[in-house]
């Protein structure tokens, strides 16, 4: 990653994930915090309802939006793997691109990239045959998508290969595993709520281009993007720490689609 690329970071969100009346996060303050934001597309969380409001008020506050495509697991809010083939996911993904797509057409605000969202973007860490399901179901439905991919990932490699524009994220809350893995869920520690800690390691890796391992070992990758998951209690806490903690870095908070690739 060059030193120029290094000094401008976007910062995204997983936003929309209510459902009906169910409400999480509160996606108005993140929005005044964020340059992306990731949008539910109605499969794990969502609904039109949501989407279009969510996107008309990124629209408001010039954040960039993209299309979070998972599994359809309302109960389980995505983060439960589900015995799809790569083929249906294939259309799965597609089918929830569609929607975002439209319902961010008629928000006046387009999309401009593709995150897959839980347990859906965990597998293409590692899954060859899920990856490629996810990139060519993004290239099929708009070849002129980004991918957002977990750095060091399978799909960030597969879409590069495909020819695709990809960019990378890290997570400020969330630990990874000495192999450059996000810890699972289900592990203690795998979730990072304290906003001075998230904050200081995200500099840090930022400044380095590398995941901080939780021994501390560093390890390069590009990085254009930090995610802060938005359906916590402290969601708004520590995006807002981090984003001050960078600034004070000098570090230039931009969306990856007006930034280097």
């Amino acid at each position: 990653m060059s030193t120029q690329a290094s000094r401008i970071v976007d910062l995204n969100a997983d936003l929309g994930e209510g459902f009906g009346q169910y409400r999480i996060g509160d996606d108005n303050a993140m929005l005044s915090l964020v340059t992306s934001a990731n949008i539910a597309c109605g499969f794990h969380a969502g609904d039109p309802e949501i989407m279009a409001a969510t996107f008309s008020r990124a629209r408001e506050n010039g954040v960039n939006v993209g299309a979070h495509p998972g599994f359809p697991d309302l109960w389980g809010f995505g983060r439960r793997v589900m015995p799809f083939s790569p083929a249906e996911i294939e259309r799965l993904v597609a089918y929830q691109v569609g929607a975002a797509m439209a319902l961010a057409a008629y928000s006046g605000h387009g999309i401009t990239y593709v995150k897959p969202h839980g347990a859906l973007g965990n597998l293409t860490e590692t899954d060859a045959d899920i990856a490629m399901a996810v990139a060519r179901a993004v290239r099929a439905v708009d070849d002129r998508l980004a991918v957002l991919a977990i750095a060091r990932s399978v799909l960030g490699q597969c879409a590069t290969d495909m020819g695709m524009t990809v960019y990378s994220e890290i997570f400020a809350d969330r630990a990874y595993t000495e192999e450059g893995r996000l810890v699972s869920r289900r592990l203690p520690g795998a979730v990072i709520h304290d906003p001075d800690m998230a904050a200081a390691r995200v500099v840090r890796m930022v400044e380095a281009g590398a995941i901080e391992t939780q021994a501390g070992r560093m390890l390069p990758t590009p990085i254009h993007s930090i995610c802060v998951h938005g359906d916590n209690t402290h969601a708004v806490h520590v995006t807002r720490r981090v984003r001050t903690a960078l600034e004070e870095a000098g570090i230039v908070l931009r969306s990856f689609v007006n930034s280097p690739a």
